[in-house]
C-alpha cells in the first residue's frame, strides 16, 4: 500500500497534513461600504432595534437626528455607546448616524452599541477579533421575564401569612 493510503506513526501523520495557505493565497476580506463609503449594521438589545450608518469623519455622531450627548444624556449610556471605538482605539475618527426605535433608553443604548461593533467589521474586518473577544458582536439575548398569574410581577409573591 501507499504512504498516502496508511501512515504509521507521528512522522507519517505529520507529513500527511495540509499545509496551510499562505497569506498570498488567502484573498483579505473587502469592507462592505455602500456607495457613499459607509457601511451599515443593524443592532439590537431588548426591545430595541437600531439602524448604524458609519463613515470615516471627525466623529459626528446623531442619533435619531439629535446629537449622541443630547439623545443619551446620562453618562453611563454615552460610555455604553463608545465602547466599541474604545476597544479599537477610533474614538473621533467615525462619523455614525444611526436611528432606534423600541424599548427604553438602556436597551436602546445597548443596541446602538451592537450596531456600531457589527458596522465596525463592515467597514474594517481586521477589527473583528478584538470586537468579538470584547463581547460587543454578541447580541444580548435577555429579555424581561412575563408576568405570572396568581403574582404582582414575574416572580414577585403577596405576602404570606399563615392565620
Amino acid at each position: 500500500m501507499a504512504e498516502t493510503e496508511t501512515a504509521s506513526g507521528f512522522e507519517a501523520l505529520a507529513r500527511l497534513k495540509p499545509q496551510a495557505p499562505t497569506e498570498t493565497e488567502v484573498e483579505a476580506e473587502a469592507p462592505k461600504l455602500d456607495a457613499l463609503g459607509r457601511a451599515y449594521a443593524t443592532g439590537g438589545r431588548k426591545e430595541a432595534t437600531a439602524r448604524v450608518w458609519l463613515k470615516a469623519g471627525s466623529g459626528k455622531f446623531v442619533v435619531n437626528g439629535k446629537p449622541m450627548t443630547e439623545y443619551f444624556a446620562r453618562p453611563v449610556l454615552q460610555m455604553i455607546v463608545n465602547q466599541p471605538f474604545d476597544a479599537v482605539d477610533r474614538l473621533g475618527q467615525y462619523d455614525v448616524f444611526c436611528t432606534v426605535s423600541g424599548g427604553g433608553l438602556s436597551g436602546q443604548a445597548g443596541a446602538v452599541r451592537h450596531g456600531i461593533s457589527r458596522a465596525l467589521v463592515a467597514y474594517d474586518p481586521t477589527l473583528r477579533p478584538v470586537l468579538k473577544s470584547g463581547g460587543f458582536l454578541t447580541r444580548d439575548a435577555r429579555r424581561v421575564e412575563r408576568k405570572k398569574y396568581g403574582k404582582p410581577k414575574a416572580r414577585k409573591s403577596f405576602q404570606f401569612s399563615k392565620r
